[in-house]
């Protein structure tokens, strides 16, 4: 089993966002992270569904 975790700044650049944006979804609970200590990561399954929560169509 590979679990694939992604830092909040790769997620900013992957969604072309500002990094302090991702921080705000997170901490908004918009965004689900893993906190390891003083970091967090996110899951691709995790990013997948905040993708398809925030579709328009």
């Amino acid at each position: 089993m590979t679990i694939s975790l992604l830092t909040p700044k790769e997620v900013a650049e992957l969604l072309k966002l500002n990094i302090l944006t991702v921080y705000a979804y997170i901490r908004k609970g918009k965004l689900n992270a893993i906190r390891f200590g003083r970091s967090y990561r996110i899951s691709n399954e995790d990013l997948n569904e905040f993708i398809e929560s925030n579709k328009t169509c």
